[in-house]
């Protein structure tokens, strides 16, 4: 029903500025009443990090970057949400236009360059949603502010954690978004040592640490891929987000002339050859969420095969409309019952 209906009204979204067309439909869906969560399939619940998952299909960082319309998405059948990026001060981001859709590729670019109401603003927003009784599994992506000085990138982070770390089901330090200047230097080992020392640091004063993962780019040679897994598991991260958007368009035949980072559909296998490559650097001993070109149960299912726990979509969001959390969970169910698994946990990895 929500994606016939979508069908029907995507024509005149689309004829507005992707941004602008994204904020109307977060104003509308920030209204959504505030109801328990659909029933999801046993099979596709899972448990990781200590904490049940009802499903593995969950909502990218970027869509809702202040936390305004939780209870959509949780009526929506989404299993969890990646709220985010938050940063410690409000800032604008980057000069407007900065989204840009490509719908023959089935595909987005941005340049959005971190807009966030900051932390305190989106902290208070979770507070309320916590206090109402939510469900839905909550991840806070994490990232500095444009203006902080490299030395102070660290404590940014740090300062995140302090106020954020204890809202949240689990949080991703974001260091592979390229539309901040110099932000995907930090994927180093010596700087991921630098912000996960200080992140460190900065659990020791929470009730309860939140497992903390590190989002990485898709453009990363393999070899630096290999390092830091190499250091994810030293530091003893609980898993990491695989991937950002990407930057090597022509490596997957697109031509555009926006700035900005590229998700949808053309990632889908560049994203599913970083999954696979971290599964195999960390022998299973991470988790992943695999984030990229994810539109319907197929794409989640040959994620989850290639060593994804977890799955992320956003521009499948704007596609495929408000009915595609509920289509890719009925097709798992069904890939499940074919290829003879008992649960979505039994998958993962399977096609590694």
């Amino acid at each position: 029903m929500l994606s016939e209906l979508y069908k029907l009204v995507r024509p005149a979204l689309f004829q507005c500025d992707a941004e602008t067309a994204h904020r109307m439909t977060l104003s509308l869906l920030s209204t959504w009443p505030l109801m328990p969560p659909p029933a999801d399939p046993p099979e596709l619940g899972l448990r990781l990090w200590g904490r049940e998952f009802r499903n593995p299909v969950g909502l990218a960082a970027g869509m809702d970057k202040d936390a305004v319309a939780v209870g959509a998405w949780q009526g929506l059948g989404f299993g969890f949400v990646e709220l985010g990026t938050v940063t410690p001060e409000p800032q604008r981001g980057n000069p407007r236009p900065r989204v840009f859709r490509l719908p023959a590729d089935r595909a987005l670019i941005n340049r959005l360059g971190f807009p966030s109401d900051g932390m305190d603003n989106v902290a208070r927003r979770i507070e309320r949603m916590r206090s109402r009784g939510i469900a839905i599994r909550l991840g806070i992506n994490l990232g500095p502010n444009k203006e902080t000085p490299v030395e102070r990138v660290a404590g940014d982070y740090a300062t995140l954690v302090r106020r954020m770390g204890s809202l949240a089901d689990f949080i991703v330090i974001n260091v592979s978004s390229p539309n901040t200047p110099g932000l995907r230097n930090w994927q180093s080992p010596e700087r991921m040592r630098e912000i996960f020392g200080a992140i460190a640091a900065a659990m020791g004063n929470l009730a309860q640490r939140p497992p903390a993962l590190i989002k990485v780019a898709p453009d990363l040679e393999l070899d630096d891929l290999r390092r830091i897994c190499d250091t994810a598991l030293e530091l003893k991260l609980d898993g990491i987000v695989a991937v950002n958007t990407t930057i090597a368009r022509e490596a997957i035949g697109i031509s555009s002339a926006h700035g900005g980072g590229l998700s949808g559909a053309p990632l889908r296998g560049r994203a599913r050859e970083i999954i696979r490559a971290i599964r195999r650097y960390t022998s299973g001993q991470l988790t992943i969420i695999g984030v990229g070109g994810v539109a319907s149960a197929d794409d989640a299912w040959e994620h989850i095969r290639a060593g994804a726990s977890l799955v992320e979509l956003y521009t499948g969001l704007i596609y495929e409309g408000p009915g595609v959390a509920a289509e890719i969970k009925r097709g798992l169910v069904a890939l499940l019952k074919r290829e003879g698994f008992s649960s979505i946990s039994d998958a993962v990895g399977t096609g590694a």
